[in-house]
């Protein structure tokens, strides 16, 4: 079972299940939402998640995408789309041990900010892994 969190502490959640996905995401959409240069999210099954503690404020990014935070410290917390309802996007940063999932590639790579290099031996994909 993997726990995580918002930075003030208002949630808390579980993410059970095998993780999978886990990448660094370059498209604006997360950059902006996140306030940072590229974004970390694994995925689970959507049943294998819960909040523990309080409730995900969630906001409609574009047409059926859905991201999760904390509407008290503004923590990016999940995405999901509705393409996809049976599985969430979890940010990596915000489980209790970030160390443990290591992303496994780059996506959207595309739309990734020029001054950041990608020199980390992953792979790298101009959009999804399905477009590599």
């Amino acid at each position: 079972m993997l726990t995580g969190g918002c930075l003030c502490g208002a949630i808390r959640y579980e993410a059970g299940g095998t993780p999978f996905h886990a990448t660094l995401c370059h498209c604006a959409s997360c950059r902006r939402a996140a306030g940072a240069p590229v974004v970390a999210w694994f995925s689970v099954a959507r049943r294998d998640f819960r909040c523990t503690t309080g409730r995900l404020g969630l906001f409609e990014s574009s047409p059926g995408v859905w991201r999760g935070f904390c509407a008290a410290c503004g923590t990016s917390l999940t995405y999901r789309h509705d393409d996809l309802p049976d599985e969430i996007d979890i940010t990596i940063a915000s489980l209790d041990d970030p160390g443990a999932l290591p992303p496994a590639d780059h996506t959207q790579a595309a739309e990734r900010l020029p001054w950041l290099p990608l020199c980390d031996g992953r792979p790298a994909y101009p959009g999804g892994r399905s477009e590599g």
